[in-house]
């Protein structure tokens, strides 16, 4: 019996840790990217006034997300923008973000633009 209940509370210890830990990919998109992107996706974010430097990309503009691939959305993410031609502004994310957390960001990213994931 005590090792049964030794057992199941390392077992509920252990599943607590992961859930704590496992962060949501929309949680992922709040904290990095609604800052310039804004919270809608329109490129409104707090950071964006009238000074800075770039637009950043409106993710509802479903047309232009079409056009882009998941992998085109993962090397914009991991390599930033200059990775892809675009502004230095938008931050390479590969030091920081898990390949999980990228994954979600294009799942968020396309329901977002309501776009289709493109081969």
């Amino acid at each position: 019996m005590k090792n049964t209940t030794a057992l199941l509370i390392s077992l509920l210890l252990m599943a607590v840790a992961a859930n704590a830990s496992a962060t949501q990919p929309n949680e992922v998109y709040n904290y990095y990217c609604a800052q310039c992107h804004g919270s809608d996706g329109k490129g409104n974010g707090p950071n964006v006034t009238k000074d800075f430097a770039t637009d950043p990309r409106d993710f509802t503009k479903v047309e232009d997300m079409q056009k882009l691939s998941d992998e085109d959305i993962r090397n914009v993410i991991l390599n930033g923008g200059v990775a892809v031609s675009k502004s230095s502004l938008m931050p390479a994310w590969s030091g920081t973000l898990s390949d999980e957390d990228v994954d979600g960001l294009v799942g968020v990213l396309r329901c977002i633009s309501q776009s289709k994931t493109k081969l």
